[in-house]
């Protein structure tokens, strides 16, 4: 007999070696072992889920493409004012024919290359400025962050003031908005680089360029990876509007001139060029990533 918490008496009816310890989603061994009872089973290990694999994953990809096809065709047979995926492939040979496709596809390709090179070989240093160098950072953030709630496109009417109407404003606003994107997330991998390991390099006689070179930068390099795949969809996502200042070829000029006359096939290959780029553009900086942070554990 033992009180309980009501002062009335409950009884241990099984004994002692009933008090089997029990943790919540932990199945008790039964009582009666040579340890008296008090046995506990040790927890289950956690199913990994298993990858689909390279094959699976193509695989799972070239689906999902079939299925957004179809879905597009089923809209379109369904009343929907989208024009039919044939419709869009016949215009899109048209263009192709008559070199418009190409031209328009260089010329924007080239405005975003420019903007985003020029973008992240300026954000790279300014991050690592920031987040190595208190002063730098002290300097330099305000002006990062007070342009950052600016969106680029807000940029535009002061560029062509400044700069006219020429091809330096276009690059000029898709360089903005890659290296908004890009320096922050630099300047957050600098300062995410474990303490233990510049101390250890430290202790070791590493020098600050030796620093740089061997923990700093590959600690970093996720980080910075990261930011220029952003940078390289903010740049995508600026080059439409920067085409619509007095541009005459173009990805964007053309969406925009097949809005006069409501070519609703044109602007469909010009949206799905821009994405297919965009996309192509993506996987090269994913392989750049895994091929330059392999040291890292991806489990």
């Amino acid at each position: 007999m033992r009180p309980n918490g009501f002062g009335a008496a409950e009884t241990n009816a099984a004994g002692p070696e009933s008090d089997v310890v029990r943790q919540p989603g932990v199945a008790a061994a039964p009582a009666g072992g040579a340890g008296g009872g008090h046995v506990v089973a040790p927890p289950k290990p956690p199913r990994r889920k298993r990858a689909l694999g390279r094959g699976g994953m193509l695989a799972v990809n070239v689906l999902a493409v079939v299925l957004g096809i179809a879905g597009w065709w089923a809209a379109s047979a369904a009343g929907y004012d989208v024009p039919t995926p044939g419709a869009v492939l016949a215009r899109a040979v048209d263009l192709a024919k008559d070199g418009t496709l190409f031209h328009d596809t260089v010329a924007s390709l080239r405005r975003v290359l420019i903007g985003f090179t020029l973008g992240t070989l300026l954000a790279i240093p300014v991050g690592f400025l920031m987040g190595w160098y208190p002063l730098a950072r002290a300097l330099l953030e305000p002006y990062v962050q007070f342009f950052r709630t600016i969106p680029p496109l807000a940029i535009i009417p002061l560029a062509v003031v400044f700069m006219g109407i020429d091809e330096t404003p276009k690059i000029f606003v898709i360089f903005l908005a890659a290296f908004l994107a890009c320096v922050i997330s630099t300047f957050q991998g600098v300062v995410s680089v474990d303490p233990t390991l510049i101390n250890a390099a430290r202790v070791l006689g590493a020098r600050d360029a030796t620093l740089f070179a061997r923990v700093v930068v590959p600690a970093s390099a996720p980080f910075i990876l990261v930011g220029m795949r952003i940078g390289l969809g903010s740049a995508w996502a600026t080059l439409v509007a920067a085409e619509l200042i007095a541009a005459q070829e173009g990805l964007g000029f053309r969406m925009q001139n097949a809005q006069l006359y409501y070519d609703l096939p044109t602007i469909f290959v010009a949206l799905i060029t821009i994405g297919v780029l965009g996309l192509l553009m993506d996987r090269a900086l994913l392989a750049a990533e895994k091929a330059l942070t392999s040291w890292q554990d991806r489990r």
